[in-house]
């Protein structure tokens, strides 16, 4: 029963994100006034600063030529994603900007988080897009601290090194460098959103990038781990085996439906004198999950959390993230809630970037 929800929090989210696409190519191609193929392919000036951020990266030949202009795009998301596969990389010199190399299906980010879903099925190199439609491009893997309108350019980071092995002839990380561009198009895309929630950085999980998902995977596995062991008292087991999602949204309920499954077709088996006592609670500052859904859809998915044994709290707010406990706030006053997972899908913000 929780695949069919987890299946409709899917569809509703890849078609809001289609829309979403949908609506940015119909203003670039209003404001621009091209040809609708060539909507995202802007003007722009020469690009040999590149150079400088690329010693040691291999450029593809004829990647970048003098006559042709330069656009810029920042970030491999959905948007910048969606106008680089549209773009007719042959009339303008494409430069994409990003801390990410991959392109990342998120609606599916939850599913890798107990297994469901491998992580490489997700990620789509970023260069492999451009280079099945035959098109060229520059990739830099860095982050944009800073934009001079007057000089047109950016001033880039390169990404911490995460590996021991860096090139010699590299950019030492950390140092900035500038690039020059003539359009520029920012698709960084957004974060989470802790509402200035003390604690929450701290102790809390988030579902955003596929390092994310990777996290709340040790952490789910450490925590029933740890409760396997005989030396610990029945109240800290209970703690260690509640998953707690702030967050009532597809990828609170989406994620909670996971974990339910997880336990149910696989914890079941191979831990069976633990899986009966991992509990799931979500916590929904409003009335109802998923609020800004169907209430067709809302109803369905809350008869079968109660079904499932997945315990709701909607109408709360949490105040405060504590390292093996939350405070929460409702109409019936304040409590705590012993947690040994907390996973945070309260909501995103626009990132900031420059």
């Amino acid at each position: 029963m929780l695949s069919r929800v987890s299946a409709g929090g899917r569809l509703c989210m890849a078609r809001s994100l289609v829309r979403q696409a949908t609506a940015v190519h119909s203003t670039l191609h209003k404001h621009l006034m091209i040809p609708r193929q060539h909507y995202a392919t802007v003007p722009a000036t020469n690009s040999s600063s590149h150079s400088d951020l690329a010693k040691g990266i291999q450029t593809s030949p004829g990647t970048h030529t003098a006559q042709k202009k330069t656009l810029v795009l920042l970030g491999t998301g959905w948007g910048t994603t969606t106008i680089l596969k549209n773009l007719d990389t042959r009339r303008y010199n494409v430069v994409v900007v990003s801390p990410r190399n991959y392109f990342l299906f998120t609606p599916l980010l939850p599913s890798c988080t107990v297994g469901t879903t491998e992580g490489r099925s997700i990620m789509d190199p970023i260069r492999h897009i451009v280079q099945r439609q035959g098109k060229a491009m520059q990739f830099y893997e860095a982050q944009c601290s800073d934009i001079d309108l007057t000089t047109k350019e950016l001033i880039l980071e390169q990404v911490p090194d995460t590996t021991s092995a860096v090139s010699s002839t590299a950019a030492p990380s950390g140092v900035p460098i500038r690039i020059s561009y003539d359009h520029l198009v920012v698709g960084v895309g957004g974060t989470y959103n802790t509402f200035g929630t003390p604690g929450v950085e701290q102790y809390a999980c988030f579902l955003k990038e596929m390092g994310d998902a990777s996290k709340i995977r040790r952490r789910l596995k450490d925590a029933i781990e740890k409760a396997s062991f005989s030396n610990i008292s029945e109240e800290e087991r209970d703690r260690l085996l509640h998953v707690v999602v702030v967050g009532g949204g597809p990828t609170g309920v989406e994620f909670a439906g996971e974990v339910h499954d997880l336990v149910t077709e696989d914890l079941v088996k191979w831990v069976p004198g633990l899986s009966h006592r991992i509990k799931i609670t979500v916590i929904e500052a409003l009335p109802n999950l998923l609020p800004s859904f169907d209430k067709r859809l809302v109803a369905y998915t809350q008869r079968t959390f109660t079904k499932s044994g997945i315990k709701m709290r909607t109408g709360t707010r949490v105040k405060e993230v504590r390292d093996k406990t939350i405070l929460v706030s409702s109409a019936s006053g304040e409590s705590e809630i012993p947690y040994g997972t907390i996973v945070w899908a309260a909501g995103i913000r626009a990132r900031e970037f420059a």
